[in-house]
């Protein structure tokens, strides 16, 4: 374990401060290692030896770090591609791929649909020539490239591909990122074995087809981490319950099918040796079937030392193996010193073969039955372990993981060996690929019913300072617990302070939280770059909802915040993807009376999906058109444009014509009047203005998010005291335009901005109209 700390934080400090730290900590190691050597002597036969083994580890992986790794790291750093890319070169390169493409999702915006339009692929560059001059490079680069093509590619293969070439992040081994805008050339087939693999793998995700929708994509991803299905709100939810480890290749993975190999031929009445070698089969074809990529090598090797552990029951031998697997996954590939997913796996494993057990232990003497003991143990040391790294990357901890996890785990065994048995059968019985799939439904349905339940349980997400520091903060709180809990005062006082948190704490957030404020009448949701603004009712829980955004999962957030359960109307000004793209976090688990739409129908692919959910969800669609006045308790709303007479938008138009069909509504609360401008642009508020209609309004809803397609006359006429834009955080439009704030702010307007304050609440006071934000979200990693 000391040389594996060595190597490990030597390579890191090489990525993250400059490669000769590298050989600084090696040297550093080879030293440690030899003063150990020279106090060896004059030790006891057992204590020599062990002396000698650490010394001669230390030696040893310290020179290979200073010479191996460090050259490495150096040749990276020299790379002339990253000399290139500050000057967004263009050139022509032979790439081999190293691992399967990873799709990024991109939120709708306009006219353009939400969905998968990029994959990410690592390579290699075989050969490269930048403005007719070959460059001499063998590093590795990110291939940011349309799916068309360069998402099937698989391992192995080589392509050649025009590209621009710009500056990867720091800190990688990656000395480039190439920007490709076509399809690859000259594509070379891949090995007999990648496409058997990737014929199992469509074998599983065609079986998978008889499920419903969101079981359908998590069965790919709990067996071989293939979430390209797997719905956003799915992601979420399993966030914010700590379970997303099971979305991805894990070493849980790789030990549920060697166990269940083990079991299987220990049963057949095979020998140890027997067994031994039917489960190092089982995990070389695991390791084909989800890909030999550097996440799943290292679930392999992690997966292999808990069943060393498990094999053994002693942790002397298990954690000896662990250092010999950080070590070799380390030297092997050195990206891997500075991988989160590497991180985690390493603690994860630590805590199971070093703290669980011994938890275990207490638990079963305390009168605990042994299963539960070791049940409870082993989700409460991975989360303790891992909960620091968490905290530091992603700026939250989930504090009802470990209650997640222990509800999960009965069934995660079962519905990966199942799902491993389908993807095996599938290319030659489809059929009994099917039944087992149908056979893992129901487990797979309860893993998302426990990340459901734990997701909507209040706070279950606290934020916590990110980065070094505040995984640091958390790591020494995790201590400091631990050491209380050992000493039986101190558990009396930690139990009280825990207690005082129950019946203190919980309580006030979830019975008065704080957000939303009292008396809310209007509620602009940070949902990114989009619309969505939730207007109340004079009944509790019940509001209209004026756009969803482009995407599900913020909407949703907002609502559940605002414990919004009716909507007797959804309006969709227009039919961008950024106003209608989280429809369906209305629909899913709302009662909801009618979806409003203008006449536009275009984009058409817009208004096929506005139908298609409410359809689903057994919702009328209605029209609104100008004078049209909808009244409920506490909320009056008047369609003030567009009207049956104006013209609208070709299949053929632009996103200016699909704009201006925007609906504008006037709407009466408590908290004053409020003006929804939509997206409509110059031509349409020319026409607002020509038509005399009363525009003003105590709140105003920028149109177009701000941009600077918007008169000064408009400002005018309806003179708001707040300003609200709903804008997404550095997107790349340029909104709110400048000149647009500038023209606001003459007028005395007070601005809000959901990127900057986050949800924007509007509440009513005897002199009018106060707002309240709450503070920008964070964005999940």
């Amino acid at each position: 374990m000391p040389a594996a700390l060595v190597v490990w934080f030597a390579t890191m400090a090489g990525l993250l401060l400059g490669w000769w730290w590298c050989a600084v900590g090696g040297l550093a190691g080879a030293v440690a290692g030899l003063v150990v050597l020279a106090r060896a002597r004059g030790r006891s036969a057992v204590d020599r030896w062990w002396r000698l083994g650490v010394a001669w580890s230390l030696v040893l992986c310290g020179l290979l770090v200073t010479v191996v790794v460090t050259m490495r790291l150096r040749d990276a750093a020299d790379d002339p591609l990253r000399a290139l890319a500050t000057a967004d070169s263009v050139g022509t390169f032979r790439l081999e791929i190293t691992e399967r493409a990873r799709p990024v999702f991109a939120a709708g915006f306009g006219g353009q649909q939400s969905g998968v339009r990029v994959v990410v692929l690592p390579a290699r560059v075989v050969m490269a020539e930048v403005a007719g001059r070959p460059v001499r490079s063998t590093g590795a680069v990110a291939v940011m490239a349309p799916t068309d093509r360069w998402r099937t590619l698989l391992p192995g293969q080589r392509v050649t591909a025009r590209a621009v070439i710009v500056p990867a992040e720091p800190g990688q081994l990656t000395v480039a990122v190439l920007r490709v805008r076509g399809p690859p050339d000259e594509v070379s087939e891949a090995a007999v074995w990648q496409r058997v693999a990737q014929t199992l793998r469509s074998g599983l995700r065609d079986a998978a087809q008889v499920l419903d929708p969101e079981p359908r994509g998590l069965v790919p991803a709990l067996v071989v981490g293939d979430t390209d299905d797997v719905p956003s709100q799915v992601v979420d939810e399993f966030r914010a319950a700590g379970l997303t480890h099971l979305l991805a290749v894990s070493g849980t993975n790789l030990a549920v099918v060697c166990v269940a190999v083990l079991l299987l031929l220990r049963t057949l009445r095979c020998g140890p040796r027997t067994a031994a070698a039917g489960a190092m089969v089982a995990l070389v074809g695991f390791v084909v079937l989800a890909g030999p990529e550097p996440s799943v090598l290292r679930a392999g090797v992690m997966g292999a030392v808990g069943l060393l552990a498990l094999a053994l029951g002693r942790q002397r031998a298990a954690l000896p193996a662990l250092g010999v697997a950080v070590i070799v996954l380390v030297l092997w590939d050195s990206a891997m010193a500075v991988s989160i997913g590497f991180a985690l796996s390493v603690l994860a494993t630590g805590a199971l073969v070093l703290i669980a057990p011994r938890w275990a232990e207490r638990l079963a003497a305390g009168g605990v039955p042994r299963g539960l003991a070791e049940a409870l143990a082993v989700p409460a040391a991975a989360h303790l372990v891992t909960a620091p790294v968490v905290a530091g990357f992603a700026g939250e901890v989930s504090v009802v993981a470990v209650v997640a996890n222990l509800l999960a785990a009965p069934v995660v065994a079962p519905a990966t060996v199942l799902g491993v048995l389908a993807a095996v059968v599938a290319p030659m019985a489809p059929w009994l690929a099917e039944l087992l799939v149908r056979l893992a439904g129901p487990e797979v349905d309860w893993l998302i019913v426990v990340a459901r339940h734990a997701a909507d349980v209040p706070g279950a997400v606290i934020s916590w300072p990110g980065g070094w520091l505040g995984g640091l903060l958390l790591a020494g709180c995790a201590i400091v617990l631990v050491a209380a809990l050992r000493r039986r005062r101190l558990r009396v006082l930690v139990a009280v302070v825990l207690t005082g948190l129950l019946v203190v704490v919980i309580p006030v957030r979830v019975i008065a939280p704080g957000w939303p404020p009292a008396g809310w009448a209007v509620v602009a949701c940070d949902v990114g770059q989009g619309d969505a603004l939730v207007l109340a009712t004079g009944e509790a829980g019940r509001a209209v909802v004026v756009d969803t955004g482009p995407e599900f999962g913020p909407l949703a957030a907002c609502l559940d915040r605002l414990d919004v359960s009716r909507v007797p109307l959804v309006v969709l000004s227009h039919l961008h993807a950024d106003h209608i793209g989280g429809l369906a976090a209305v629909l899913a688990d709302r009662a909801v009376g009618a979806v409003g739409v203008s006449r536009a129908r275009e984009p058409r692919w817009a208004w096929k999906e506005v139908r298609r959910n409410a359809q689903d969800a057994g919702v009328p669609v209605v029209q609104l058109t100008a004078g049209q006045r909808l009244a409920w308790s506490g909320l009056v709303i008047d369609v003030l444009a567009p009207d049956e007479k104006e013209v609208m938008p070709a299949a053929e138009s632009d996103g200016t014509e699909i704009n201006n069909a925007s609906l504008v509504l006037r709407a009466a609360t408590p908290a004053g009047r409020v003006l929804l401008s939509g997206d409509v642009e110059l031509a349409a508020q020319a026409q607002l203005l020509d038509a005399q209609v009363d525009l003003s309004a105590d709140v105003f809803k920028v149109p177009h998010h701000g941009s600077r397609y918007t008169s000064p006359e408009l400002f005018a006429a309806v003179r708001p005291r707040i300003a609200l834009v709903s804008v997404g955080s550095g997107n790349r439009y340029g909104h709110p335009s400048p000149v647009t704030l500038r023209m606001l702010a003459r007028l005395g307007t007070l601005v809000l901005r959901t990127d900057t304050g986050g949800d924007t609440a509007i509440v009513a006071t005897r002199t009018g109209p106060r707002a309240v934000t709450r503070g920008p979200a964070r964005r999940p990693p």
